[in-house]
């Protein structure tokens, strides 16, 4: 625990601090916009860093990066983007989903964007079209918000009983409403009910693990939202303490104790994106660079999760699974 307070007070001391003498560097500066703490992102950086490194281009050496963090607060997002617009950066790149990006988006109409989002950048107004973006901003897709049936196809496979399918939402990110819509048409494609649980605070994460428990919810779907993964170890603790089979949406999730995950590989995701940023410094203009599409998608399964709920899980999806951990 002291050694990821520690970890966390470093890379939030660098959100911070400003660069020395910034206006005397020759190197062009790079504004990171991230939604959740930075500590978070962590294992994310370093893929965006090497992305960016293919392209030529290495952190201290011939780029400087300016870190801004919303920790997980999306009112302050605005704020933070006109704050690296008025640094005159050279590219702002978001982490942490659509509010990044579109915080970044409405603070500037001619600093290059590179974005990473989980949902349609064209429906989010943020390009033209995916082939030609025609504007200040390109980026990465994750789609991950599409893969939201296919987790409720995993949880029914895993529990072909259940009826009941609790999904977790945070009412603060503006795109908790495009979430429901799109679960509850899936959840009906499958002859589920849903029961839809909201979380803003750490505290509200354990009400709604309460509800879930007093409503009989058998499963549980982790919405797309930063807070929720810089809160994940609550969580996976949290669904082990209920006793309560969940699917979350990375890896990393079930790493920690999760019973399973399927969603985007977002070191790839990141990885494009600090490419995207060195092309952009080399010249390159977002409007001519069409928005890549992370398509590398991973289902990750925790076997000793699985066993401590009692659960088996047929060995036609544990064939079909990227990782088994045991």
């Amino acid at each position: 625990m002291q050694r990821r307070q520690f970890l966390r007070g470093l890379i939030s001391a660098a959100s911070v601090l400003p660069l020395p003498t910034r206006a005397e560097q020759s190197m062009p500066v790079v504004g990171l916009l991230a939604a959740p703490p930075l500590w978070v992102y962590r294992g994310y950086l370093d893929a965006l860093r090497q992305g960016a490194k293919e392209i030529g281009f290495v952190e201290g050496k011939n780029v400087a990066i300016e870190y801004r963090s919303a920790d997980g607060q999306y009112d302050r997002l605005g704020e933070l983007a006109a704050d690296l617009v008025a640094h005159h950066v050279a590219v702002i790149v978001t982490m942490g989903g659509v509010p990044a990006a579109l915080a970044a988006k409405a603070a500037t109409s001619t600093v290059p964007i590179v974005f990473g989002v989980a949902e349609d950048p064209v429906k989010l107004g943020l390009v033209s079209s995916f082939a030609k973006p025609g504007g200040n901003a390109t980026g990465v897709s994750f789609l991950t918000a599409e893969l939201d049936r296919k987790r409720l196809e995993l949880v029914r496979e895993v529990l072909p009983k259940a009826e009941l399918i609790g999904i977790l939402l945070n009412p603060k990110n503006p795109q908790t409403t495009g979430q429901v819509q799109v679960i509850e048409a899936a959840a009906r494609g499958l002859g589920l009910k849903l029961s839809v649980l909201t979380a803003s605070t750490e505290q509200e994460i354990d009400n709604a693990y309460a509800l879930a428990d007093q409503q009989h919810v058998n499963a549980l779907v982790i919405g797309a939202d930063a807070f929720f993964f810089g809160r994940r170890e609550q969580i996976v603790q949290l669904s082990a303490s209920h006793a309560l089979p969940t699917i979350y949406r990375y890896r990393e999730e079930s790493e920690m104790g999760g019973l399973m995950s399927y969603g985007t590989d977002l070191v790839d995701a990141y990885r494009l994106e600090g490419s995207y940023v060195g092309r952009i410094l080399k010249g390159e203009q977002p409007s001519e660079l069409p928005v890549q599409q992370s398509i590398k998608v991973e289902l990750v399964i925790n076997l000793k999760s699985a066993k401590t709920l009692g659960l088996t899980f047929p060995l036609s999806l544990l064939g079909r699974a990227d990782e088994v951990i045991e």
